[in-house]
């Protein structure tokens, strides 16, 4: 009798229990949200640990969890935390699972964990299995939002992954495939678009830093749009002022579209504080935008990044820049020391390296032209045409330095929308360099392709966007075809 009590005893507190399980984005969680987006990673730790101890029932703080892994494995890209947050996904999913079958969050928590474990995978360079999470995430987001299609989050991370699949590399395709994988970049950009602009009057408002996030890395790492740093900057603005995460974002919109000077504006404004996560990228933003105005101190913080971070990512490309700014003093013994680090330190997962190891086994730059080009990241067109203009092509011995000539006036001269002689330029490089391994032709078409475009000539946007297509072999081939190809499918639409 005693043993039929207490089984009837388990039973009505097991239901008890799952009747109470919910998903809540109280006020504790929406705190604790905003806390992540500041970089606030310690308080962030301390108000999801009292809402689990207050709250045990609410599945929302083992969501949170996971975004304090991933914000912070985005910023620090630490190696041996990386193999304990992938240790944590299954059971973090089974604790979703446990919960409120009923809520729009079930599903989308799950998708969530997965599309996130994805992203710092492929950061990792670990491709097939962060294709395999990004799958599984589609597939839950799409099963969610057919049962609640008014779950505004749902729009969010559709949008991402429709971004994310459109991005995948030509060499990954055939995987992308068989997994059933297909994106479609403009229409994953416009949905996030709508997303943010949905928000504004919605309850699920406390999504807008992590939107402007997400927008931030479509336009500037993705489409690399012309427009990017007056479309971001009014959205970034909107941050909470308190954020390092803002202070970073907009340091790299400003870098990244040409305004090195307002980059380091903003870092040297950035919070600082116990309370916020270490971020050595700052050091390296802060060292790139110097070096492009010729900065005596740049080397001080690319060095500081090197000694810092926890990640093998940007090593190589931060020796490299180390030994431009030794070149340009004419310091030969350094910028051969730092030239050999570039060969034997950090790795080769992401671009920017692959590149700077290539060019370091390359013929020395010549010091007008490296000048010219970095005068050009940092914005300063005119000192960059200046340089141009300084230098007798007879004068040039190597034919990478010739097409290299033809590319940086190319360039500026788009930039600072000078089209016609900008175009001339472009064809005189495509010309030149069409059949090297260099990335400046191919790179070039691509950039007439954007011009004829914004010139709504679409016949001839197509036939640079195919001619940037068809080189191949050749650096930064798989961004370049990955925008070729997307470009192609605006002017279709």
């Amino acid at each position: 009798m005693y043993y039929k009590y207490f089984l009837t005893l388990l039973l009505f507190i097991g239901i008890h229990h799952a009747a109470n399980a919910n998903f809540v984005f109280n006020p504790n969680s929406i705190e604790a949200f905003h806390a992540l987006f500041d970089l606030r990673f310690n308080d962030a730790k301390k108000i999801i640990r009292e809402e689990k101890l207050n709250n045990p029932q609410n599945g929302i703080p083992v969501l949170l969890e996971n975004y304090l892994d991933y914000l912070f494995l985005l910023t620090s890209e630490n190696a041996s935390e990386f193999e304990k947050f992938k240790n944590r996904k299954s059971g973090r999913i089974d604790a979703i699972k446990k919960n409120d079958k009923n809520s729009p969050y079930y599903l989308f928590a799950q998708a969530e964990i997965y599309l996130q474990s994805g992203m710092i995978k492929a950061k990792f360079g670990e491709y097939m299995s962060s294709n395999y999470d990004f799958k599984k995430a589609k597939d839950l987001l799409k099963e969610n939002n057919e049962k609640y299609k008014d779950f505004l989050p749902n729009q969010k991370s559709l949008g991402l992954i429709e971004v994310i699949f459109g991005a995948i590399p030509a060499n990954m395709k055939g995987i992308a495939s068989v997994l059933g994988i297909e994106g479609n970049i403009t229409k994953g950009t416009r949905q996030l678009e709508r997303f943010r602009l949905q928000l504004t009057n919605s309850k699920f408002n406390y999504y807008k830093d992590e939107i402007v996030f997400l927008l931030c890395f479509t336009n500037l790492d993705v489409i690399q749009a012309r427009n990017s740093y007056s479309y971001l900057t009014p959205l970034l603005n909107g941050m909470n002022e308190k954020s390092l995460l803002k202070t970073y974002l907009q340091a790299y919109t400003a870098f990244r579209t040409g305004h090195a000077d307002a980059a380091i504006k903003f870092i040297e404004a950035a919070p600082i504080g116990s309370q916020y996560a270490e971020l050595p990228l700052m050091n390296y933003l802060m060292g790139n935008a110097k070096l492009c105005r010729m900065d005596s101190d740049a080397n001080l913080y690319l060095n500081k990044f090197v000694n810092e971070t926890l990640s093998t990512n940007y090593i190589k490309d931060t020796y490299l820049r180390l030994a431009f700014y030794y070149l340009i003093r004419n310091n030969i013994s350094q910028y051969n020391y730092y030239l050999n680090l570039v060969r034997t330190k950090g790795s080769v997962i992401n671009e920017k390296d692959k590149q700077a190891l290539k060019e370091a086994n390359d013929l020395k730059p010549n010091l007008v032209l490296l000048k010219a080009r970095l005068y050009f990241d940092g914005g300063g067109y005119s000192h960059a045409l200046g340089q141009l203009k300084s230098i007798q092509i007879n004068e040039l011995k190597s034919q990478k330095d010739k097409l290299e000539y033809h590319y940086r006036f190319a360039r500026t001269y788009d930039m600072m929308n000078n089209f016609e002689d900008a175009l001339w330029y472009y064809q005189r490089t495509i010309n030149l360099g069409k059949s090297q391994g260099y990335y400046f032709a191919a790179y070039l078409a691509l950039k007439s392709g954007n011009i004829y475009e914004h010139l709504k000539d679409h016949k001839k946007a197509a036939e640079y966007y195919h001619m940037a297509l068809g080189m191949k072999n050749h650096e930064y081939q798989i961004g370049i075809d990955t925008q070729a190809k997307e470009g192609l499918r605006r002017i279709n639409e």
